[in-house]
């Protein structure tokens, strides 16, 4: 869409949003109005109301305290005017009776054996009525009979008298009653004279809230309904009384008190009636009910009263909600002209500006197309003036600097396909070079070698003589490496880092053997760095094509996996593929997958081999080994696994895992023995790349099986200490601070001089197996094993003689003052039930 057309609608839009939301927020104002107006409305009738109905109720209660009184007054003239033996009253006698003291009713109760009915009676289902099972009713009329005062607390109580609460009459529910009980002894029969329906209801139906509940409904606009909620008995299932062959609800239970009940939703008001009474807060909603939008309002009264009430107000919503469509449309309307207005507006301004822009984008696109240098002629004097000016500045530099691009291109690709430390190809145009050269081959029917050269030990030099004096090695390693290539048939790549990759054609694979040994044989003579004699030497790995694969990728891959054996054969040496070296490769990736398994399905042993003292033939520890016997694979050797664990990292769980599973049996152990055993534990160099989160695991998982750490000790071999030797003697300090001990195992296989020892935080050296097995029955070969003891006493170091096998090696270590052995002449590695046997003979 053009400028143009765009500006006026984003002006309209503009003004648009802005009347939306102002419209909106009269919305919201007027909406919030109207409901606080409701709110406040409903207050006032709720108020009202509620005033009505504590007048009606006391009003009732004072009207109903007289009329118990003058029932009262009533049995006493009753008393007077019948015989004190009800066998002599009759009923025709008490209905005149009644008459004359103009009162309902009038039925004289007796007591028989079990129960007290009514004997005589006005109104005829009164007689022989029972009334064992009314409840406080029968306990009260057993208390008068006793001519005790009555202590139920329904009715009242005066002298001789008790007046039950206004009720629904058991003989016939369809009356209200009002009675009153006298018995002073004098008969033998209560006197109950009562009053009925209209005489009983009369006051409240005279001064109760319906009117004024009426008059708000007829007059006040919206309100729809006005109830009176009985909050403990809304909304529960009926209570029925079944009493005399009657079946009634007593007024009391009953769940509306006042006014009518037409917009039934009984489950949810119910809900809301009791969370108004236990909040005692306002509960609204809003619902279609009887085909109307009505909100629901509910208001507690007396929530800390004995008698509580939930008034509920039904409010015609659909007013609201008409007042606020027509607001809303009203401002709607209003709407339209402003937006007509700026719509004009705003496309009028936009002419003035689209034009001239016209009229650029015009001159810039011929610009764009090449043509620099063009000058633009615009006379204003605003921002379109300025835009004017620089695209002409802007012009003229592209021409520039498109004269410039020109002769910097040939650079550029250079270096993009080279390498910009020693000038070589790089990684991009050897993978181009590669495939050119194989497609031929594959037409031509020739040859395609491919030689891996990694330079063995260049990350030491270059950590220890620093990146930049690495890089002026890299330059002088890869200027002997073209110094050995022929001019033809070979092309050299460096790969990055201490790598790189040479591909030969047309040349016999004797030929080729013989320019890579030239490469190591160059590479392996001492190199001059800034003054420092460095060496280095090279692992080379060659792959044919066709010969090893016709797959480029996998030609790499050769060439690669050659390499590496290259490397585990001592580096500075060739090695031309074949599938035994990649089966070794696979071995040992299949190794790891299988290792990951067991490691996390802790399927890892933990054996235990003994270390005597010789002397007292006593158990002073045992050293921890790693026993794997897989599914798959069998039983896989230690030095198998090991290896892998370090070069994958899987070393880490592996040896955590161990960790806690010894230290926790070496601990229950030595819960029960006098003699603590010292549990040893391998490290691996690779554990102590990261030393300070080694030797906080450490005493993380020491504190956790609860073994101190004097009991524990650190086995490491001669060649960790010269791995980030500083790090690794730093970490040794902080543990046997923290009171592990250290050992130096396979002692006599590194180069480990006698100074070098003495700053050593070491407590122990263990001497290699293979000078313990050199040793001979006449004593011969043992110059090593006394070299080594020797050391150990002078440097005031603990010595350890590992693999002793026979029993004249042990007299012979006995008798040069070694007294701590190891190895199959006192056990072989235990399993956990295994080392338990040995250790309770």
């Amino acid at each position: 869409m053009s400028i143009k057309k765009r500006l006026p609608l984003i002006f309209t839009m503009l003004v648009l949003g802005i009347l939306v939301a102002n419209d909106t927020l009269n919305y919201i104002l007027l909406k919030n109005k109207l409901v606080d107006y409701n709110e406040k409305e409903i207050a006032l009738v709720t108020q009202e109301v509620s005033y009505q109905v504590e007048n009606s109720k006391k009003g009732s209660s004072y009207v109903e305290n007289i009329i118990g009184k003058d029932l009262r007054m009533a049995a006493i003239a009753i008393e007077q005017s019948l015989p004190s033996q009800y066998q002599s009253v009759n009923n025709e006698q008490l209905t005149k009776l009644a008459q004359r003291l103009n009162i309902s009713h009038i039925t004289l109760l007796a007591k028989t054996k079990d129960d007290i009915v009514g004997v005589r009676s006005s109104d005829p289902k009164e007689i022989n009525l029972s009334t064992r099972n009314w409840t406080f009713w029968y306990q009260a009329f057993q208390q008068l009979l006793s001519l005790k005062p009555v202590t139920v607390k329904q009715g009242k109580t005066l002298p001789y008298y008790w007046t039950g609460p206004i009720e629904k009459a058991s003989s016939n529910p369809q009356h209200i009653d009002k009675w009153g009980y006298y018995y002073d002894g004098k008969t033998n029969y209560i006197i109950d004279p009562y009053l009925r329906d209209k005489q009983i209801l009369g006051y409240e139906s005279r001064f109760g809230p319906d009117d004024v509940m009426n008059s708000f409904t007829k007059k006040a606009d919206g309100i729809l309904e006005i109830t009176v909620f009985n909050p403990k008995k809304f909304g529960d299932k009926k209570t029925s009384v079944y009493l005399n062959g009657n079946t009634y609800t007593k007024i009391v239970d009953n769940p509306i008190w006042y006014g009518t009940y037409k917009y039934r939703n009984t489950k949810n008001d119910s809900a809301e009636i009791h969370k108004a009474i236990q909040s005692n807060k306002k509960q609204s909603y809003i619902a279609n009910l009887n085909g109307k939008t009505v909100q629901k309002t509910f208001v507690p009264v007396g929530v800390r009263t004995s008698e509580p009430y939930v008034i509920g107000v039904s409010y015609d919503y659909s007013i609201i909600q008409k007042e606020l469509h027509e607001e809303l449309i009203k401002h709607l309307l209003l709407s339209i002209p402003f937006i007509l207005i700026v719509l004009l507006t705003s496309f009028i301004f936009s002419r003035s500006i689209t034009k001239p822009i016209g009229y650029i984008v015009e001159q810039v696109k011929e610009i764009a197309e090449g043509n620099f240098g063009k000058k633009l002629v615009l006379k204003r004097r605003d921002e379109l003036g300025n835009l004017t000016q620089n695209v002409n500045a802007l012009s003229n530099f592209l021409k520039s600097y498109v004269d410039d691009l020109k002769k910097s291109q040939e650079t550029i690709e250079f270096q993009a396909y080279h390498d910009p430390l020693t000038g070589l190809p790089n990684r991009r145009y050897f993978q181009e070079q590669l495939s050119t050269r194989a497609e031929k081959a594959k037409k031509t029917g020739g040859t395609v070698a491919l030689l891996f050269v990694d330079i063995d030990r260049f990350k030491d030099v270059n950590d220890t003589l620093g990146h930049a004096r690495g890089d002026l090695l890299i330059q002088l390693i890869s200027k002997r490496i073209c110094d050995c290539l022929p001019v033809e048939n070979s092309f050299l790549t460096r790969q990055g880092g201490d790598e790189f990759v040479i591909l030969f054609c047309e040349l016999e694979l004797k030929e080729i053997m013989d320019i890579a040994n030239s490469i190591v044989v160059s590479v392996r003579q001492p190199l001059l760095v800034e003054g420092n004699e460095v060496y280095v030497s090279a692992s080379c790995g060659l792959s044919l094509y066709p010969k090893h694969t016709e797959n480029i990728d996998t030609l790499m891959i050769n060439s690669d996996v050659a390499m590496y054996e290259a490397k585990k054969q001592g580096g500075n040496r060739v090695v031309v593929f074949d599938e035994l070296i990649n089966k070794d490769k696979s071995d040992r990736l299949r190794i790891e997958a299988r290792l990951r398994k067991a490691i996390q399905k802790k399927e890892i042993a933990v054996y235990y081999q003994p270390k005597m003292n010789a002397i007292t033939n006593k158990i002073t520890g045992v050293e921890a080994l790693l026993r794997w016997n897989d599914q798959e694979l069998g039983f896989v050797p230690p030095d198998q696994f090991i290896p892998v664990a370090e070069e994958t990292g899987l070393i880490h769980p592996l040896w955590e895992c161990t960790m806690r599973e010894a230290c926790t049996q070496i601990r229950k152990w030595n819960e029960k023995r006098e003699d603590p055993l010292c549990l040893a534990v391998n490290f691996s160099a690779r554990q102590f790349q990261d030393s300070e989160l080694l030797v906080s695991k450490v005493k993380e998982i020491l504190t956790e099986c609860w073994l101190t750490p004097e009991y524990f000790e650190v086995e490491i071999t001669e060649s960790t200490l010269f791995i980030q030797s500083e790090e690794t003697i730093m970490a040794l300090k902080h543990l046997k601070e923290y009171g592990i001990s250290i050992s130096i195992d396979d002692f006599g296989t590194g180069y480990s001089s006698l100074n070098y020892l003495k700053t050593l935080p070491i407590n122990c050296l263990k001497i290699d197996r293979s000078f313990i097995q050199d040793l001979q029955t006449d004593g011969s070969n043992s110059e090593i094993t006394d070299a080594i003891i020797n050391m150990a006493r002078s440097l005031k170091l603990q010595v350890v003689a590992e693999g002793v096998e026979e029993e004249y090696q042990k007299e012979y270590l006995l008798k040069n003052e070694c007294w701590h052995m190891q190895g199959y002449l006192f056990s072989k590695p235990l399993s956990k039930n295994d080392m338990e046997k040995y250790l309770n003979q």
